[in-house]
């Protein structure tokens, strides 16, 4: 098994045009359903979809990754309900949640370029690598309301706001505990799927 081979490629080794195509299918199909599962948390219910994206990055690799988000996105765009709640449509892509959208292409790849360079085997580098991955998705969430959707024209009450009393509370602070715990049992799962692989060989 060599240091840069992703989950999928040790599961079912080189993968063809059509089961790339495949994969990117029920990847995107994969998060549209764990979007709409939302799981008691406190402050607030949190959805698995950043689990899902977490585990469609380190599964299938940088680009592969990429891809499905780019996939899932575009179904989005085009009105699908696979957002959060069964939300779609540009009009609704347009809203608060767009840099975390944009963003989600960036966490796919981001957790596949980490998994092809080997660091996402063990339980701590995964789980480091997924905290790490998570926390850097705010960047763009924030910098498209607190300044690019304004630049735009894009007009609503989150957009501009101050950060320290807006943005912090309702964009960040409330969903910083249930992203670390997605990250974490992402690196679970991920692990625990490369002990199985391995125990099988």
């Amino acid at each position: 098994m060599t240091r840069d081979m992703t989950l999928s490629a040790a599961i079912w080794g080189g993968e063809s045009l059509l089961g790339k195509v495949l994969m990117v299918i029920l990847g995107s199909a994969f998060i549209a359903v764990a979007a709409q599962i939302s799981v008691p948390m406190w402050p607030v219910p949190i959805t698995l979809q950043m689990l899902a994206i977490l585990l469609v990055g380190f599964a299938y690799g940088a680009r592969l990754g990429a891809v499905t988000l780019l996939a899932y996105l575009a179904q989005g765009a085009a009105g699908a309900p696979v957002f959060a709640s069964g939300n779609g449509g540009l009009v609704y892509m347009a809203g608060p949640t767009l840099g975390f959208l944009l963003g989600f292409v960036f966490v796919a790849w981001a957790a596949g370029w980490a998994a092809e360079r080997g660091w996402a085997r063990g339980l701590l580098g995964t789980a480091l690598c997924g905290l790490v991955i998570s926390a850097l998705l705010y960047v763009p969430g924030i910098l498209w309301p607190i300044a690019v959707a304004g630049l735009l024209g894009v007009e609503g009450g989150w957009v501009g706001q101050d950060f320290g009393s807006y943005y912090w509370a309702y964009f960040i602070e409330p969903f910083l505990l249930g992203d670390a715990i997605k990250a974490v049992v992402a690196a679970m799962l991920v692990t625990g799927a490369w002990k199985a692989l391995k125990a099988r060989q």
